[in-house]
Order: structure tokens, then C-alpha cells, then sequence
């Protein structure tokens, strides 16, 4: 599947799109951190996220994420320690 950059400025390869799409979707992941990784803040992140998921997942995740504090370093628990689900190694091996 061909991904959609929305950021023109941004020459993000295929694979780095997949990487933020991936960051954008984990729970755990705050939006400061793919910022750090990538140079895009939630704003970037959202607008990739709609050019290249389906319209409801779109939407479901936007409802899943919206004031959730783990997206937000300010808003973290100090009990948060990971910016991965402990499941995240299992899934990808």
C-alpha cells in the first residue's frame, strides 16, 4: 500500500511513515516522543494519520487518544516508566 505524506516539507520514507502511524497508534507513545524522533508534533501526527487510515479507525482512534494522559508527557503518571506496552516485544518477533 502506497502511504500518504501529508507533510510536503517532510521527506519521510515509506517506512518512516509506518513508524509514526505505528508510534501514533500505541497507547503508550507519547506524541513528545515521536516529535523527538521525527520533527512532527500531535498535529503532524494526526494529519498522517488521516490521510492513511480508513475513516473510522480514524475516527476511533481519535476518540481513544483524545485527553488521554499516556499521549502526553506533562499529563503522565509517574507510574508510567515505558513508552511501550510490555506486550509490544512479543508482538513484533
Amino acid at each position: 500500500m502506497l502511504l500518504k505524506n501529508p507533510h510536503a516539507d517532510k521527506n519521510f520514507s515509506d517506512e518512516d511513515l509506518n513508524r509514526i502511524i505505528e508510534m501514533g497508534w500505541e497507547d503508550r507513545t507519547a506524541f513528545e516522543a515521536i516529535e523527538a524522533q521525527f520533527g512532527i508534533g500531535q498535529d503532524g501526527v494526526i494529519r498522517i494519520m488521516r490521510a492513511n487510515l480508513k475513516r473510522n479507525s480514524f475516527k476511533l482512534w481519535r476518540e481513544r487518544t483524545h485527553g488521554q494522559t499516556t499521549k502526553h508527557l506533562k499529563l503522565r503518571s509517574e507510574d508510567v516508566t515505558r513508552h511501550q506496552s510490555r506486550q509490544h516485544n512479543k508482538l513484533h518477533r
